[in-house]
């Protein structure tokens, strides 16, 4: 594990902690500008993830972390008690930026937690402060610990020759730590001497295929094509799809996967085309509580559908006060996984069984 994390050096690197701010990667406006967007506040974290500079479970989750930091670092708070005040506002917050991805309110969880273990314990503010950036640190190894071990897991599924098709980005800009979760296979794939190449839907309206992913894995030397969302059908029916590998913004413990719009599409096709369809994913994406239709599917401004990106920015390409419609997430019914890829191993049909002797494993459930 250890040397794959040295061999791979990834050259994007989408969040950066410098002490009394969070330096992020504007994916917004990737891959014509690099521009990056310093957060000093709870409130410019809240716009960042909002307004989807920072965007993709993982690293909102990492994001929102150091976010519960800032909210000690802008206030001249005089006490615990008073911190831990902060800390719940800012928690209530951070969790009505995005509904959907779990590790939001996991990592918001976690935190907060934390500042309670560390309440007990101390009565200065600048200790429970040193405390919480520890943690946040740690969400963020963590996660780099984990998109490692989905990445040997996964690439043992992987054959030299095979071309992957995934969605939207699940690479490490979507992480923050510049491995990823989809592509982390991918890239431990090539690390072991496969020729492994990637297809890449565009993935409207916000096209993160079209300006991230295909970026992303140009930048780090993987060969990759891109197609319109509506050729996904096609390059399966003309068997030039190995295996499916997408992301996750959810999974519930009855194997239902909740990821970027068209997820469905793509699982549900290579269900009639005989496809590996396989979902990559750390075991904090895993919502044990939630039933599907507990789920809120964020929507968001129905202009985003009107308009696609451009150099130029967002440029309208239908009428302008047409009625749009758009969910940001689709729902994946269990029976349209192959399997789940997870740093504890992969979960297998009947996921409802198998992802629950994972969890029990963790010490999840």
């Amino acid at each position: 594990m250890e040397s794959i994390k040295q061999e791979f050096r990834p050259r994007v690197i989408p969040i950066k902690w410098q002490g009394d701010r969070l330096i992020l990667l504007d994916q917004r406006l990737l891959p014509f500008e690099t521009r990056y967007v310093e957060a000093k506040t709870v409130s410019d974290v809240a716009d960042a993830i909002r307004n989807m500079v920072v965007r993709g479970a993982p690293a909102i989750g990492i994001a929102a972390a150091f976010g519960m930091v800032l909210a000690l670092v802008e206030r001249d708070v005089k006490s615990v008690s008073e911190a831990l005040d902060a800390l719940k506002g800012t928690r209530e917050v951070l969790s009505r930026t995005r509904p959907t991805a779990v590790n939001l309110f996991w990592s918001l969880d976690r935190m907060y937690s934390r500042a309670l273990e560390l309440a007990s314990r101390t009565s200065h503010v600048g200790e429970l402060k040193e405390g919480l950036e520890e943690e946040a640190r740690k969400i963020f190894e963590e996660e780099l610990e984990a998109e490692v071990r989905i990445g040997v897991y996964g690439a043992e599924l992987l054959e030299d020759g095979d071309t992957i098709l995934t969605i939207c980005n699940a690479g490490g800009l979507a992480t923050g730590t510049g491995l990823g979760t989809a592509t982390a296979p991918i890239y431990v794939a090539r690390l072991l001497g496969k020729r492994v190449s990637v297809i890449v839907p565009e993935t409207r309206p916000w096209q993160q295929g079209a300006r991230l992913t295909v970026y992303e894995l140009a930048v780090n030397g993987v060969p990759a094509t891109l197609v319109a969302d509506t050729a996904v059908g096609f390059v399966m029916y003309r068997r030039m799809v190995s295996a499916v590998i997408v992301g996750a913004d959810r999974i519930l413990l009855d194997g239902h996967v909740f990821n970027k719009i068209g997820t469905l599409n793509e699982a549900v096709l290579a269900h009639e085309f005989a496809i590996p369809f396989y979902v990559a994913a750390p075991t904090s994406t895993i919502d044990a509580r939630s039933r599907a239709a507990d789920v809120v599917v964020e929507e968001r401004d129905p202009d985003e559908v009107r308009t696609a990106m451009t150099e130029r920015g967002r440029l309208y390409v239908t009428l302008r006060d047409v009625a749009a419609y758009n969910p940001v997430f689709d729902v994946v019914p269990p029976k349209y996984v192959t399997g789940i890829i997870t740093e504890r191993g992969i979960a297998l049909q009947p996921l409802h069984r198998s992802l629950q002797r994972l969890l029990e494993r963790v010490g999840a459930l």
